[in-house]
């Protein structure tokens, strides 16, 4: 669901997480996505940074205007944590 704010103002998207059978996985409110790999997909949402952790993903639909990101694969874990440019960049996080 997007809603639309007053002249000047940005769209505020909601944020929902679909998952049929562990094999796949749609997300809304994506904002970006930081890395990808068969093991781990990392996405930026409206919710939070997003970590989905499996085996054999891969990512069949992103559209970035929609929000909207589809995954395929044995989906094995979730995490959320803070957004990833409030924890610095990864070599600032490794030099604390």
């Amino acid at each position: 669901m997007d809603r639309i704010l007053g002249e000047g103002s940005t769209r505020i998207r909601s944020h929902s997480v679909h998952i049929e059978g562990r094999e796949l996985m749609s997300v809304s409110g994506v904002k970006d996505v930081d890395c990808f790999n068969e093991a781990e997909i990392e996405l930026l949402t409206d919710a939070g940074q997003l970590r989905i952790e499996g085996s054999g993903l891969h990512i069949t639909k992103l559209s970035l205007d929609e929000g909207q990101v589809i995954v395929e694969g044995e989906i094995l874990a979730l995490e959320y944590s803070e957004d990833a440019q409030q924890r610095g960049s990864l070599f600032s996080r490794m030099f604390r």
